[in-house]
């Protein structure tokens, strides 16, 4: 366990160790964040939009399953409406 000193201002120096193992690097932001009573710290990546790149890849498309249930909902929609105009003689067919 290492322990770290806070300063006035409430700041704290991540030993190198750590700061090794987790691969951050000087300048670089990290994430702190609260999980029950205790305080995590985890590396941002320096450039998120690389990061990113790739992450979906061999995964559908999210556009494409948005377009396809449209389109179901689409057709429910008409047969629903198609229902309705059946029911109160406006059918043209």
């Amino acid at each position: 366990m290492n322990v770290v000193k806070t300063s006035s201002k409430g700041q704290i120096v991540i030993p190198a160790e750590i700061r090794k193992k987790l691969g951050i690097k000087p300048g670089q932001k990290v994430a702190l964040t609260l999980v029950g009573d205790k305080a995590v710290i985890e590396p941002l990546p320096e450039d998120p939009i690389k990061a990113l790149r790739g992450i979906l890849k061999g995964k559908p498309s999210m556009t494409k399953a948005l377009l396809k249930d449209r389109k179901k909902e689409i057709e429910r929609e008409k047969k629903v409406i198609a229902g309705l105009l059946r029911r109160s003689g406006m059918d043209s067919g």
